[in-house]
């Protein structure tokens, strides 16, 4: 049975769904009308050039052409990418962002590559992804800015305009004549205000440490113990840690946040990695469900522990690094010290001559923090005992 060819008429009753989608035309492979949850809808041609390279090509807005001339340009358009030809035309905003993915967070490494992939799925491909992309003003930012303001919070609505504006950047440095239509004053939160100064007090952490079980149990209190960021303690290999309990506290590259370097981890901190579970097929110390992957499902870890203390002021994972580091002020551990085992680059001239690299003072803050940490955990915080091994 033939399928039904589409009209005018049955393009404009297409209706919109909750994620964007693509109608085929039965009449003419390649072609299709995107349909976007807000109800627009955008006719484009897609097909591979000679050397097996996917061109999505937008043709126009289908309240704009109707579908028999959208029909013939993307005739014309399939067979110019056929025969390696580049078609001139319109960039959809999907296309924009994909080349901009490619030369600009995978080429570069980016390691927030993940959550800038699914913010673009989440919040702006479903908009504008057949969008032609010169076509996107400052009002549009606006409108999109505020649904996701309304429906997921300020904060995700930077995070949302900060990926916007590299990505108009990046546009507006290849093409001559356009002009990034993102200003100052877009964000919707202040940065100062947002800050957090959340962290635990000593009954928290006793509560907190005598309910955390399983991998992400085990992950708050290494947390803790070395003041290093999640995504570090979370990825830690076998092979980062030598015989004698040195962990190289890996960056990957230039663009990573600052990390420890070498720490010599306190017998506090390898007892509990050591009681870990070993696998040949996964070299993490926290493996991940599946495959040669590592520990990520923090919010499932976090809700259950939240189930098990029962109510307490809200708190963050990231909250234990604050923490681990007012406990090292607590104890009188110079600044300098600490500022280098947590990662942080140095200000000023600090930065630029002192290379010293602070392994055995590191190390015996890592001994003092624990000392502390077992002091907490037994009731007796005002005495510090410092841990040796």
């Amino acid at each position: 049975m033939a399928r039904k060819t589409l009209t005018d008429k049955s393009v404009a009753a297409l209706k919109p769904r909750e994620k964007l989608y693509a109608q085929p035309d039965p009449q003419l492979p390649g072609h299709y009308i995107r349909v976007s949850p807000t109800g627009s809808k955008t006719f484009v041609a897609v097909t591979r050039d000679p050397n097996g390279k996917q061109v999505w090509t937008t043709i126009g807005k289908a309240h704009l052409i109707g579908i028999d001339e959208a029909r013939q340009k993307a005739r014309e358009i399939i067979n110019r990418v056929k025969g390696g030809q580049r078609v001139e035309g319109p960039e959809s905003f999907e296309s924009v962002t994909q080349e901009w993915l490619k030369r600009h967070v995978e080429a570069k490494g980016v390691i927030t590559a993940p959550a800038i992939r699914g913010n673009l799925r989440n919040h702006v491909l479903p908009v504008w992804a057949g969008r032609d992309f010169e076509s996107i003003k400052r009002g549009d930012i606006s409108a999109l800015l505020d649904s996701i303001e309304d429906n997921a919070g300020p904060v995700a609505a930077d995070r949302v305009l900060q990926i916007l504006s590299s990505i108009f950047s990046w546009y507006a440095a290849r093409n001559d004549n356009y002009n990034s239509p993102i200003v100052r004053g877009m964000r919707r939160s202040n940065t100062r205000e947002r800050a957090r100064d959340r962290i635990l007090s000593d009954d928290e952490i006793r509560l907190i440490w005598s309910k955390a079980e399983g991998s992400f149990g085990d992950l708050v209190k290494l947390l803790l113990l070395t003041g290093q960021r999640r995504e570090k303690v979370a990825s830690m290999r076998w092979d980062e840690i030598s015989a004698d309990g040195v962990w190289s506290v890996p960056n990957g590259n230039r663009r990573q946040k600052g990390t420890g370097g070498e720490l010599v981890l306190p017998a506090m901190a390898l007892d509990i990695i050591n009681a870990r579970p070993r696998f040949a097929s996964n070299p993490f110390v926290f493996p991940g469900p599946s495959g040669a992957s590592y520990f990520r499902t923090y919010a499932r870890g976090k809700h259950a522990l939240d189930q098990a203390t029962g109510p307490l002021p809200h708190w963050q994972v990231h909250d234990l690094r604050r923490t681990a580091r007012s406990l090292m002020s607590r104890i009188g551990i110079r600044s300098e010290v600490a500022e280098n085992l947590l990662g942080h680059v140095q200000p000023g001239i600090i930065n630029v001559y002192d290379r010293h690299k602070y392994v055995e003072e590191k190390a015996q803050a890592l001994r003092q923090l624990a000392g502390l940490v077992g002091n907490i955990l037994r009731g007796d915080s005002e005495k510090v005992r410092v841990l040796r091994g």
